[in-house]
């Protein structure tokens, strides 16, 4: 019978109030289903998948589940999982990837077999009410096809290449549905479970997943690693840390890609998993030490989105790799906050890209605060730093310069001892840095000019303040045969300061 046939028969001998459907004439579901769902793995037209959502629309609960084994739908759905799935990564002769065409396909063929999912889900849903089904049967057929249903929805659910505006509608819904099928109120709790006591599904979903997330499979399909990325966001403390071994390895694999967009994802991963994991499980077996060490290497990186995601990872990491040595009683005379701040600062000396050099700024006032006192280790190179990054203007929103006036202001608070005989070169700097701001005739909105000088003008207190009035003294004479209302401004408040 053709699967068109076999659905008019369906809706034919559908069920009379009262009445459960005579199925006589009608082919099992054991024996119709196992065939179909060898023509969807072997690539079958979209006529047959449509037709199966339309058989699975029209067919009784009791015709579709009394007598199938959980294995056999769980087949059937993992079939139209693979056929949903973008294509895999390969390349022509010429080393060119595959033409957007083949994505847009993927779409269509995801929205069709979403479809189906969804008329699945409704089903199961209606058969938990059912005297003769209940939820003994829809139980295990349930937990049988959960996996691969969800795997489907995180491939299509974000925008994405191989997704659309119908496919990624019908992946929403078709998560929200497997959610309510499994009586929880959200994704998260979905994958970790209600309470730490109950083991969620991510163990389910890891173990589809571990097969492609290997060195040689993971980037045949382009979806897995932003399906491991999605599914790992909504597991978080203390639920990560029973699952440290499965997502570990694969986020430093991802991270220690060749493709910037591959590192920078793996990063993500390795942040998210340092936030939410307990320091004692990240330093045992010496993890914290491997994460690192990845990290520390991405630093000789020249993208600026690669060095953001890394410094910031790194800020959150570096007090778990210093309590850990604490606890060891390792009397190393640097910390890894020294030698990360060492390699940042060599680098930025010689930095000249602005988008670098603005990534850099941002994150050294960090840098400092975690040091405190012990920043003065590395004052003579952080003053060159500081020097030539105020001497330059870096656009309309001067985010380079802003954050080295932070980060002078830290300097001066926490190594306040060293700075007189420093007096010299950082009045004149920022001297310098306040006539510029106030002559500058380019696009830089006003709000900037007035939190650069600003910060310049905080910048001359604190250093007034641990000079015992030194600056007050070197600014008398400027004040007075300056013109400038703006330049006497600053020079005015730092006077006035007690």
């Amino acid at each position: 019978m053709e699967l068109s046939g076999l659905v008019h028969a369906l809706r034919a001998e559908g069920p009379r109030a009262g009445e459960q459907p005579p199925l006589r004439a009608v082919p099992p579901a054991e024996q119709i289903l196992p065939r179909i769902g060898l023509l969807v793995s072997e690539g079958a037209a979209p006529e047959v998948v449509r037709d199966l959502g339309a058989l699975v629309e029209a067919a009784g609960c009791r015709w579709l589940f009394g007598g199938l084994s959980p294995a056999t739908l769980g087949e059937l759905v993992a079939a139209l999982n693979g056929y949903a799935a973008p294509p895999k990564q390969e390349q022509d002769a010429a080393g060119l990837p595959r033409e957007d065409r083949a994505y847009a396909a993927a779409a269509e063929r995801a929205a069709e077999a979403g479809s189906v999912f969804l008329h699945l889900l409704a089903k199961l849903e209606a058969a938990k009410t059912q005297e003769s089904l209940g939820v003994p049967v829809v139980g295990p057929i349930l937990s049988r096809v959960m996996g691969p249903i969800y795997i489907f929805a995180a491939t299509h659910i974000v925008e994405r290449p191989w997704t659309n505006t119908k496919s990624q509608s019908v992946a929403q819904e078709v998560l929200a549905l497997l959610v309510q099928a499994v009586g929880c109120g959200s994704v998260a709790e979905f994958l970790r479970g209600k309470d730490e006591d109950e083991e969620g599904r991510f163990a389910a979903v890891m173990g589809l997943l571990k097969q492609e997330l290997t060195k040689d499979t993971w980037k045949r399909n382009p979806a897995t690693k932003h399906v491991f990325s999605w599914t790992l966001l909504h597991i978080t403390r203390p639920w990560l840390s029973h699952y440290l071994e499965r997502v570990l390895p694969p986020s430093l694999l991802i991270s220690d890609d060749y493709q910037e967009e591959n590192k920078i994802l793996g990063v993500h991963c390795l942040h998210h998993i340092i936030l939410n994991v307990p320091a004692a499980d990240l330093c045992q077996f010496n993890r914290a030490q491997v994460v690192y060490h990845a990290l520390y290497n991405h630093l000789y990186s020249r993208e600026a989105p690669l060095i953001q995601a890394v410094l910031l990872c790194l800020l959150d990491l570096l007090p778990i790799l210093e309590r850990a040595q604490r606890q060891q009683n390792q009397g190393r005379p640097t910390t890894p906050c020294d030698e990360v701040l060492q390699l940042v600062l060599t680098h930025m000396e010689a930095e000249h890209r602005l988008a670098l050099r603005r990534v850099y700024a941002r994150a050294l006032p960090a840098f400092v605060q975690r040091l405190g006192i012990l920043i003065v280790r590395h004052l003579k190179r952080l003053e060159r730093v500081i020097l030539g990054y105020l001497e330059v203007c870096d656009g309309p929103e001067e985010e380079a310069r802003l954050g080295i006036l932070e980060t002078l202001q830290c300097t001066i608070e926490h190594a306040w001892p060293r700075m007189p005989c420093r007096l010299p070169v950082l009045l004149k700097a920022l001297l310098k840095m306040i006539w510029d701001v106030h002559t500058d005739q380019g696009p830089t909105p006003e709000l900037v000019k007035a939190a650069l000088l600003q910060g310049a003008t905080k910048c001359l207190i604190l250093l007034d303040r641990c000079s015992e009035g030194q600056v007050k003294v070197l600014l008398e004479g400027v004040y007075s045969s300056c013109e400038e209302t703006r330049v006497r401004e600053c020079i005015r408040k730092v006077q006035e300061n007690t």
